[in-house]
């Protein structure tokens, strides 16, 4: 078993984007998961996921929301790069979908069931591909934005969904995650939340050490967020 990785060139309009593909070379064609990026667009980390899903039988495919493999540096540049995509969230549907089309064109990957994780920022990112798109078997989305976009109708959900959230997140107070629920029930959505207790945003990454902006990295719930993940892909994708 070797993992091997590539940069995968796909567009959006007259956009180019570039994602980041990983997958073991043993075998046949693997399921494909997306990884959606923090709002500094597609860095080492959302690379090491999509590793670290290749390295569990899937393929990993991190995911270029902003074209060109731009990322942002502070959040000055990352709100600068990411304000654009959020405030348009049929842009950002558009994007997930695109990438999600360039995943499956590659010859590495299966037919048929899909997923994708996502973080913070990229949390939004995949559940708005689970509401605007019916082909996606299952999402996961870890400390990210849950506000409903504007743009769809409230169909029914297909794929599940999986939340992972820490309770004391000053980016998605408790008043926020009971709007979702809500809204998962009335889209008929197969949905769980776990919420962990004295955590905060950005809980998965082990550079996240800002109390005053709410990000703190816990590895307590990290590990705990990872080992629900590995179950719920399981279950979606077998």
């Amino acid at each position: 078993m070797t993992i091997q990785t590539r940069t995968v060139d796909y567009q959006h309009g007259n956009v180019t984007l570039r994602g980041y593909m990983a997958w073991d070379d043993a075998g046949a064609p693997r399921a494909p998961v997306l990884v959606a990026p923090t709002w500094a667009g597609r860095t080492d980390f959302e690379n090491q996921q999509a590793e670290k899903l290749a390295a569990l039988g899937y393929v990993g495919f991190a995911v270029d929301m902003y074209g060109d493999g731009k990322t942002g540096n502070g959040p000055e540049e990352c709100t600068a790069l990411m304000t654009p995509v959020v405030s348009d969230r049929a842009l950002l549907q558009a994007r997930m979908g695109a990438a999600l089309d360039a995943a499956r064109a590659q010859p590495e990957v299966s037919e048929g069931n899909a997923a994708a994780i996502g973080f913070c920022f990229g949390g939004l990112c995949v559940l708005d591909l689970a509401r605007s798109r019916s082909d996606i078997s299952g999402v996961v989305s870890f400390h990210g934005l849950l506000t409903a976009p504007d743009n769809l109708d409230g169909q029914t959900i297909a794929a599940k969904v999986l939340v992972l959230h820490g309770y004391e997140d000053p980016m998605v107070e408790p008043d926020a995650v009971v709007a979702f629920c809500d809204e998962m029930r009335a889209r008929g959505c197969d949905w769980q939340v776990h919420s962990y207790g004295q955590t905060l945003h950005a809980f998965t990454n082990p550079q996240a050490n800002d109390p005053d902006f709410g990000t703190v990295y816990s590895e307590v719930a990290s590990s705990r967020s990872f080992a629900s993940m590995r179950a719920f892909l399981t279950e979606v994708l077998g």
